[in-house]
């Protein structure tokens, strides 16, 4: 019997399945640090915490953000996105959504009654996105933001669609009073 050629179905199964593969491996060799930047880990403490909740917006920081009381003037929020990994519009919008929502959702866990964030609510809900061109930027403003008090967490990719899973995307910062954002995020260029 003669050999029949594939079908087009088989074929795109095929490719399908290869680029699946792929795609996971790697997002594991992100993960393990195999391409350059840091390995991807989980503090001892934060595994704990992932297993007992399915919330993946837990930060290492478990203080209460500081309110800034002599600090009346607008508060915003601070998106920073990385413009390395050439996300789309569309990619960027959706992680800079992920990284407001978790920043809003740690303001709220860790400090509910908060003046401020009632403050930022009422004025608007002011957000800025900001522009840098690596991880480890990333990094160090979080580690800055952090030293001062704020909300700062950093929204890692899940790796669905464009990039490798476990990328460092958007650091949220916030809200916070506009002058103590811009001690860390003042020299940063718009997005």
């Amino acid at each position: 019997m003669p050999d029949t050629p594939p079908s087009t179905a088989n074929v795109a199964t095929a490719c399908a399945i290869i680029g699946l593969v792929t795609g996971y491996l790697i997002g594991q060799a992100k993960s393990l640090g195999l391409f350059g930047g840091s390995p991807i880990t989980v503090p001892p403490q934060q595994q704990v915490k992932r297993e007992e909740s399915s919330d993946e917006d837990e930060d290492e920081d478990d203080g209460a953000p500081r309110e800034f009381p002599d600090h009346s003037e607008e508060c915003k929020m601070v998106l920073v996105v990385r413009t390395d990994l050439g996300m789309t519009k569309g990619k960027i919008g959706a992680q800079c959504g992920h990284a407001t929502l978790a920043c809003y959702k740690q303001f709220l866990r860790r400090s509910p009654d908060s003046a401020m964030l009632k403050r930022w609510e009422r004025s608007g809900q002011m957000k800025v996105a900001l522009q840098v061109k690596s991880e480890e930027e990333l990094e160090m403003l979080q580690a800055q933001a952090l030293s001062l008090g704020l909300v700062a967490h950093i929204i890692h990719d899940a790796g669905r669609t464009q990039i490798a899973s476990g990328s460092a995307t958007v650091l949220g910062i916030g809200p916070a009073p506009k002058s103590i954002m811009d001690q860390v995020t003042g020299s940063l260029k718009l997005l």
